[in-house]
């Protein structure tokens, strides 16, 4: 098995060769695909601690940031939980781009090169996901747009009463991906082609191959049917298979990729997880021995954990992980978050809550608001902190739309501090490494970032209407010790453009975002 080299950028040249079709509407959606990668990248050349920005100024006219250079950047007032991309350019001393890629060229930061090839390829794969969805009718894809999920054709956002009950379809229609991160939509090594026949928004379906591994890892209860006699099958990704793995691989099954990507719903079946060595937006998506050995205890804890909570919340449990001893081939099965709808009900991930149309009725986004804050501050204070971004919460409404309960998943990524579950007479679970800590920091990242900075936000849009939403159930959240620090300081969030300009630094780099509800922020940078 090996990594294949970073190929030219997957949508270089467009679609004409494959999907002549689609050309047109390509070329249309590229300068919008451009702002939304530009807007994104505006946000971090605004908040995050870049080591050759030398300060920054707010006027009247917008912000200038000050290069240790001496040069000047200039651009719109950034809205930190804006999603639209409303940044038709930036000036560099006076002179325009409205290319993140030529920007970043300019510049001259150290791996700039590497980075810029990456927005170029985000901007094209961005706009051959918005050109795709011109291929579906009105009745089950959204046309293009310039928000996290645009909205369907006829301009007409679609409740969940009014699409089918299967949550893949949901999130099929997600198409901008990443609502913050400038490498949104970046896919290297992925051919257009590629795209077409694996990315969730062109809406395949992906014949997924088993490969048999003698001398295999296998946590939790693997199915008779990934099995031949002895061997374990592992499911893999075609992707996987034409670029890393060698081998013989059987025939396997029909599935629908959901918007990592590399899980993929099985028809009335469970999720399954792939290992799929490929860079998207920040990190190489294989699956580790680490996470295959802790997922049935992380798994079976979580379960236990949420039946001790105050809070409507389900965890959609790990049924089985198996590897080869080998990040590049192992698989995670995953129950499906459907089966904790009930009649009536639909689940929709966070991320495509926007395509609803539910966040802008009345008091809504501030129903919504409180369910999450609520849930996620006391399962915080019994010692978890959930990385609840858009993929992995998801939201169960009721026949009129109403959120009424959670379903979390993908417990890879979590973290469980022994102390405070100390503190409430829970056993810590028989777990090592990344996954414990009793960093109160690491805890409130872990948790904040991802819900306030990510899912949060994105489904708000602006800081506007987060406050609005925060300042409405701020009295109700429970009084807790992070209470304090979720509606009063700065908070935290992934310095995602650092990370991609630091690539001999492991793990994550945070900066800080301005409170909603204070004003305070961005404050001092930490890591």
């Amino acid at each position: 098995m090996h990594r294949p080299p970073t190929p030219e950028a997957a949508s270089a040249g467009g679609p004409s060769a494959v999907r002549p079709e689609l050309s047109a509407p390509y070329a249309r959606a590229l300068p919008g695909a451009g702002a939304a990668v530009l807007t994104r990248l505006w946000r971090a050349l605004a908040y995050e601690p870049l080591p050759w920005i030398a300060g920054r100024e707010t006027g009247r006219d917008g912000l200038t940031v000050r290069l240790a250079d001496g040069r000047r950047l200039h651009g719109p007032h950034p809205d930190p939980y804006a999603v639209t991309g409303y940044v038709g350019e930036v000036l560099l001393d006076g002179r325009p781009y409205d290319r993140p890629d030529r920007l970043v060229e300019a510049l001259g930061v150290p791996h700039g090169p590497a980075f810029a090839a990456e927005l170029a390829d985000s901007v094209a794969s961005l706009a051959l996901s918005r050109a795709g969805q011109t291929a579906f009718g009105t009745a089950d894809g959204p046309a293009p747009g310039d928000t996290v999920g645009p909205a369907p054709a006829d301009g007409v956002a679609c409740g969940p009463a009014e699409h089918p009950a299967a949550g893949w379809r949901w999130e099929q229609r997600v198409v901008d991906g990443h609502p913050y991160h400038p490498n949104c939509r970046s896919r290297p090594g992925f051919s257009v082609a590629e795209q077409l026949a694996y990315a969730p928004e062109h809406r395949p379906v992906v014949d997924l191959g088993l490969m048999a591994a003698e001398d295999c890892l296998v946590t939790g209860e693997w199915p008779k049917w990934l099995r031949d006699g002895e061997r374990v099958l592992i499911p893999v990704h075609p992707w996987q298979v034409a670029h890393v793995l060698h081998g013989p691989v059987q025939e396997g099954f029909p599935a629908h990729p959901l918007m990592s990507l590399r899980t993929l719903a099985l028809p009335d079946g469970p999720h399954v997880k792939t290992a799929l060595s490929a860079r998207l937006t920040s990190s190489v998506r294989d699956i580790s021995v680490y996470a295959v050995e802790t997922a049935a205890t992380v798994s079976a804890f979580m379960e236990s954990v949420a039946g001790r909570l105050d809070a409507p919340l389900h965890i959609t449990r790990t049924l089985g992980a198996a590897t080869a001893h080998s990040p590049d081939l192992a698989a995670v099965l995953r129950e499906s978050p459907d089966q904790y709808a009930a009649p009536g009900e639909q689940i929709v991930p966070v991320a495509a809550l926007p395509l609803t149309g539910l966040p802008e009725r009345p008091s809504w986004l501030a129903d919504f608001t409180r369910l999450v804050l609520t849930t996620g501050l006391r399962l915080l204070d019994l010692g978890v902190a959930l990385e609840a971004h858009g993929q992995n919460l998801l939201v169960v409404l009721d026949g009129a739309g109403a959120p009424v309960r959670l379903v979390y998943r993908d417990l890879a990524d979590i973290r469980i501090s022994p102390a405070r579950l100390a503190r409430h007479g829970i056993p810590a679970p028989a777990l090592f490494g990344r996954v414990v800590t009793d960093d109160e920091t690491a805890l409130r990242r872990k948790l904040f970032g991802s819900l306030v900075g990510g899912a949060l936000g994105a489904t708000a849009g602006s800081t506007a209407a987060l406050r609005g939403a925060l300042e409405a159930v701020a009295g109700d959240l429970p009084r807790t010790a992070d209470r304090a620090a979720l509606l009063g300081e700065p908070l935290p969030t992934k310095a995602l453009t650092l990370m991609r300009l630091s690539p001999r630094t492991s793990g994550d780099l945070w900066t800080q975002l301005p409170n909603p509800l204070t004003g305070s922020g961005p404050g001092t940078p930490s890591f």
